[in-house]
């Protein structure tokens, strides 16, 4: 095993874990806000769904990302054991923009949801209106995965 496939396999790690775990937090702290709401009117679940379970997507994001890694570098297969460096850094370097967009979006997501909870709290009917801006702050792990996997297919091995 050289030092270019460990490296191509902590970038998938890294790309699996640090969405999720930006998603995890993301996802607790809308959970924690719309369970306060919950327990005054639980009619408003439905409602409040949306908000609390949109953090969570940068975790599926770094997973797509962690998999097109693996698939890459042959781990379901036959591995490319003999991974150059340049390769190996060149793989844990193009899943750097899912790595920081999924982790920082999901937080930061998760924040604009937790005002969304609040703010349907107050105005139910006008809940699908903070999952646009939710949406948006989205936009910006979308463009990650999407920049790693466009980076990943460049790379020949």
């Amino acid at each position: 095993m050289t030092t270019g496939f460990v490296l191509a396999i902590i970038g998938a790690g890294l790309a699996a874990a640090l969405p999720g775990i930006g998603s995890a937090i993301g996802v607790g702290m809308a959970g924690r806000t719309a369970a306060g709401v919950l327990s005054e009117d639980p009619d408003k679940f439905g409602k409040l769904f949306l908000l609390v379970a949109l953090p969570g997507t940068q975790g599926f994001y770094g997973f797509i990302a962690a998999l097109f890694i693996i698939i890459k570098i042959g781990i379901l297969g036959t591995p490319a054991l003999d991974l150059s460096l340049e390769k190996g850094l060149a793989i844990l370097f193009a899943a750097l923009p899912i790595v920081i967009a999924g982790y920082f979006s999901a937080i930061f997501q998760g924040k604009v949801c937790v005002g969304g909870v609040e703010m349907t709290a107050k105005k139910p009917e006008a809940s699908m209106k903070p999952v646009i801006y939710g949406a948006m702050v989205e936009t910006y792990a979308v463009l990650g995965l999407l920049t790693t996997i466009f980076l990943l297919l460049g790379i020949k091995i």
